[in-house]
């Protein structure tokens, strides 16, 4: 079951069967309704929308009415944490003259956590994604992104965290310009109920495309993560509200090489298993 965003419609792809979920509850008109609405019926996402999905109401859509979707949830804020992965605390030991700092905080109890976007930030599917032109050093971050609602996981999407490695590597307190930027952050193409999925153990693909001609492709799995997500967010609710609907994107296990940097014109697909394909462009910022 996937949920989808297309203009001011709820759209969801469950087997073989695609219903415009607005059409059939006009009061549901973006994903954060249809939260409210499935959890005021003591139901969780998945089983309200079966319930919706196999009543006679509605047509079977033409799933070429996903091709064109928008961000799958509002999200007002974007959060991220970053060394949850024993490679990425390697890469950033390797781009870092401080490189202790990463050994540390992987080890220690407290991760870390930083903001990342707000909704007017937030990028989505075939948008565009940016590279600092300050920055000598560029790459994607793919990333299982949460949900957050209530203080709670409901659901999951796919993320990219845009990273600036130079400018980080010159200084981890620089960590808020190497990560909060214009178009730093993109998410999409849908989300998918927490209770459909087997998040601990989802397969992670990324290939960059350049020229039409692929310049990179690496995988992983979320079953690498040292810190699960259920941990990861009672830590960001920690003495921090989040407002219903927050993303949060929860570290990566996959990053190109040192002699690699991103470029204008270069294309991200990040593939999560189970849940689908988000794919972006990249422009100088």
């Amino acid at each position: 079951m996937k949920i989808y965003q297309v203009g001011e419609n709820v759209i969801v792809q469950s087997n073989n069967k695609v219903k415009n979920i607005t059409e059939l509850r006009p009061s549901i008109r973006t994903s954060i309704d249809l939260i409210k609405v499935a959890l005021s019926n003591d139901l969780s996402v998945s089983e309200y929308l079966k319930n919706t999905m196999n009543t006679k109401e509605g047509n079977n859509l033409n799933p070429s009415i996903m091709s064109n979707p928008r961000i799958p949830i509002d999200s007002p804020e974007t959060w991220a944490f970053g060394v949850t992965y024993e490679d990425s605390m390697k890469e950033r030991q390797a781009e870092s003259d401080t490189p202790d700092v990463y050994g540390k905080v992987y080890l220690a109890n407290r991760p870390e956590a930083f903001f990342k976007s707000t909704l007017a930030r937030l990028k989505g599917p075939n948008d565009k994604v940016g590279i600092r032109k300050d920055s000598t050093w560029d790459v994607p971050e793919p990333e299982l992104t949460f949900i957050v609602f209530h203080g709670q996981i409901v659901g999951f999407t796919v993320g990219n965290d845009m990273s600036s490695r130079s400018i980080e590597g010159e200084n981890p307190l620089y960590i808020p310009q190497a990560k909060i930027f214009n178009n730093s952050a993109a998410i999409g193409p849908c989300w998918v109920p927490i209770e459909l999925l087997d998040y601990n153990n989802l397969n992670v693909e990324m290939i960059i495309k350049r020229n039409s001609k692929e310049v990179f492709s690496g995988s992983g799995n979320t079953n690498l993560m040292k810190r699960k997500c259920e941990e990861l967010n009672e830590w960001l609710n920690t003495s921090n509200d989040i407002p219903d609907g927050t993303t949060v994107m929860t570290g990566t296990g996959t990053i190109p090489p040192e002699d690699f940097t991103l470029q204008s014109g270069d294309e991200i697909s990040i593939s999560i298993e189970n849940i689908g394909t988000l794919t972006n462009t990249v422009i100088e910022v």
